[in-house]
């Protein structure tokens, strides 16, 4: 190895690790004043670098932000994806649950990177197109475990409407809305995802979120708390909703 290269490369190291150490006293940042509270002079002065070495790394705060959203995105998508397994396995209920309780240990383990992707928007901050790949992982995670259910067959009659107010049929803009939404996400893909189907999953969605975020914000204090088996009961149910 030439000096230039090694050289070069150990540069490289001293900037991945720095970039590491700027993110964690990001991080820390976050647990103690929140997304609206960081400040690139205040990491640099826990880091004992000057404001202007910093800005080398991260111009803005937003930049920042930026970097710590899509880093939040891709654990908790590694972790979900890790829970449901290699695409094609069976037990497509089974493997869909197993991804709901990932996303929830996840949020219980990071409370606050969860505030900052699923929580209240930054004030101030537009989050830019290179969030929307780490965002969708999750997502995308879930659809996989659809697909696999309808390739193998392991579909379950979805539950009737409580009345005739609620048709279980899709009506109206939904109808386009769903087959605009199945066409974006599953091009080429035999069998796709049915759109009935594909609207349950996302109704599905917003329960498991809607039920970390008041498990995590303190919403079930004096109810439902631990809310470990209300969790199991309401994933148990949401699959079968959806389908599986």
């Amino acid at each position: 190895m030439s000096p230039v290269k090694a050289s070069l490369t150990a540069r490289e190291r001293a900037r991945a690790e720095l970039t590491r150490e700027i993110k964690e006293e990001a991080r820390r940042q976050l647990a103690i004043s929140g997304a609206d509270g960081l400040s690139l002079r205040a990491v640099a002065r826990e880091l004992g670098m000057v404001s202007s070495a910093l800005y080398r790394y991260y111009p803005s705060r937003d930049d920042l932000l930026t970097a710590l959203i899509i880093d939040a995105y891709n654990a908790v998508g590694s972790a979900v994806e890790a829970a449901i397994g290699p695409p094609g396995a069976a037990d497509a209920r089974g493997r869909w649950m197993a991804a709901c309780r990932s996303a929830r240990s996840w949020a219980l383990d990071h409370p606050h990177e969860y505030a900052l992707i699923y929580g209240s928007p930054v004030p101030g901050y537009r989050a830019p197109s290179e969030t929307v790949g780490p965002a969708s992982r999750v997502a995308l995670a879930f659809v996989a475990v659809l697909r696999d259910a309808v390739a193998a067959g392991e579909i379950a009659a979805a539950p009737p409407a409580p009345d005739a107010s609620a048709p279980d049929a899709l009506a109206g803009p939904l109808t386009a809305q769903a087959a605009t939404l199945a066409a974006a996400i599953s091009p080429q893909e035999d069998p796709a995802v049915p759109p009935d189907m594909l609207v349950r999953a996302v109704i599905a969605w917003t329960q498991l979120f809607g039920m970390i975020s008041f498990e995590l914000f303190g919403q079930f204090v004096g109810s439902f708390e631990p809310a470990d088996a209300l969790f199991e009961h309401a994933i148990a149910q949401m699959a079968s909703f959806v389908g599986l």
